[in-house]
């Protein structure tokens, strides 16, 4: 009834749910944060242009559109170099392992207790064994809230993590589209609906050198405020 089987189940359904969704859950959140600095750029751009006059729809996209400088970025290239990408991932790692870790000693401490029972149970009176029986089955069921409760606590972490690479890409990408007159910035990875683009107009590796430079110096400032704390 009791199967070590049962337990383990969980354990490794909580593995598999929290390692399939982190990678993932990073790409989306990249891919987002470029839609909405392409938003951005487009507003800011032609909020500030000349009112142009009504006439032919085909006139209206040629003059609106026949200055727009476009540069496009590969956001797989962008999530594998950026640092802070690397950063995130490491800290979900650990705290998934430590997660991990603290169910496998719940698990396997009711999976002794099933085993108790079910050594002991030709022992028991009838009501001595329904008493027990119903004990592990809460255990059970508290183990599985429990579980429930880690995931959760994972995943409002990833969130929150994932809001912060959103702000620092996002941020960076007001900026550098400003500094290099960008009206329009777009997303490319394989798969992406993208045929082709000329490539000299990725503007990747500008873009991860200076995410990665303003990671070191947040990275400084913070080691040197903590050294200062202490």
């Amino acid at each position: 009834m009791f199967a070590l089987s049962y337990v383990s189940l969980y354990l490794w359904s909580f593995y598999k749910i929290i390692k399939n969704n982190t990678v993932k859950n990073l790409s989306i959140i990249l891919n987002v944060v470029l839609l909405v600095a392409v938003a951005y750029l487009y507003v800011a751009h032609f909020s500030n242009s000349v009112e142009i006059k009504s006439a032919e729809a085909g006139d209206v996209n040629s003059e609106a559109f026949q200055n727009v400088s476009i540069a496009y970025i590969n956001s797989d290239s962008l999530l594998t170099n950026y640092k802070l990408t690397e950063e995130i991932e490491q800290k979900l790692a650990e705290k998934q392992q430590k997660f991990e870790k603290e169910y496998q000693n719940r698990a396997q401490g009711l999976q002794q207790e099933i085993n108790d029972f079910q050594r002991t149970a030709a022992n028991l009176t009838v009501a001595q064994g329904k008493a027990l029986e119903e004990s592990l089955m809460q255990k059970q069921q508290n183990l599985m809230r429990y579980q429930e409760s880690l995931t959760q606590q994972l995943r409002q972490e990833e969130a929150k993590l994932n809001e912060e690479l959103y702000d620092k890409v996002s941020d960076y990408l007001k900026e550098y589209g400003k500094k290099n007159n960008l009206e329009l910035v777009l997303t490319y990875s394989r798969g992406s609906g993208v045929l082709y683009a000329n490539d000299q107009l990725d503007i990747s590796k500008q873009v991860i050198e200076g995410l990665n430079e303003a990671y070191a110096s947040d990275s400084t400032k913070t080691e040197t405020e903590e050294k200062t704390a202490e």
